[in-house]
């Protein structure tokens, strides 16, 4: 089967670019490792409610469910207590969420798993896996970033706790993988659900994470770009109502607009002049990049 990777921001920053510019500044870094929290504790909903969906079946698969959701409960509890101890903030954090703009992104009425069990199996463990793959990417960087960073004891304690929870998500990757080669393996049209499936929650995970990190001038142009990427990963009579859901808030994004604002406000606060040098310049700059 094919093998989708996360792909680096707008096709030119990975990973370990990002989190070394993150591990130099305490303030994003703090927010940094609270969206961790975020997510972690968010996918414990998330989960509960696929495993609320399918109702005891199959048992083998809603045990391992039950085993992931108290991993992802435990990470945000690590989490919570290593921000704690640091003084930092445990609140929503600011700005576009990412685990919310990939939920408004899903299509989560596509399939009834009392009608069409193998197809919603496909399509949640897809949605799951991709989303599991960019956290260990990100955790595995951020590891990298703090090993290269000045070793003091608030980056020590902060690595241990990032490397206490990789081992676990690369694990659910690995869960996820197996469990789509079972489902591909049961006929030639499973395989080619699955394979479409990655293709298309690869999309949404894409859309998902720019939005999250792009916040420059035309980012909402940049983002019905994204959109239309996903709908063209379905098929051709379920892509017009899909984007015309999706097209008003993707091109009105007020969350977009409030996160302009905070940022301008923080930036200026701190340092008028980098304001006027650097943050101006970036943000229009953003519409170059289109």
């Amino acid at each position: 089967m094919t093998v989708v990777y996360p792909r680096k921001f707008r096709n030119s920053l990975g990973a370990r670019d990002l989190l070394k510019n993150i591990v130099g500044d305490r303030t994003i870094h703090l927010i940094t490792l609270n969206r961790y929290r975020y997510s972690e504790q968010r996918s414990c909903k998330d989960l509960t409610e696929v495993l609320e969906q399918l109702n005891g079946q199959p048992r083998e698969l809603i045990r391992d469910l039950s085993h992931h959701i108290a991993d992802e409960a435990r990470h945000a509890m690590w989490l919570t207590d290593l921000l704690m101890d640091l003084g930092a903030d445990i609140g929503k954090p600011p700005g576009t969420s990412y685990i919310d703009e990939f939920d408004r992104l899903l299509d989560k009425d596509a399939y009834d798993p009392a009608k069409d069990l193998d197809d919603y199996l496909i399509s949640a463990l897809a949605a799951i896996n991709v989303t599991e793959k960019r956290g260990c990417e990100y955790f595995s960087a951020h590891i990298y970033a703090l090993k290269q960073a000045p070793q003091t004891e608030e980056n020590i304690k902060i690595r241990d706790a990032i490397a206490k929870i990789f081992p676990e998500e690369a694990g659910h990757v690995r869960w996820g993988n197996r469990w789509l080669a079972q489902l591909a393996d049961k006929s030639p049209e499973h395989r080619q659900k699955v394979e479409q499936a990655k293709q298309k929650y690869a999309a949404i995970e894409q859309a998902a994470f720019e939005a999250g990190m792009d916040f420059t001038l035309g980012a909402e142009l940049r983002r019905v770009t994204k959109l239309v990427e996903v709908a063209n990963t379905m098929p051709l009579w379920q892509r017009p109502q899909y984007l015309m859901e999706r097209l008003p808030h993707t091109l009105l994004a007020p969350e977009l607009q409030f996160t302009r604002i905070q940022v301008a406000q923080k930036v200026w606060q701190k340092d008028p002049q980098a304001f006027i040098e650097k943050f101006v310049p970036m943000f229009l700059q953003g519409i170059q990049k289109n």
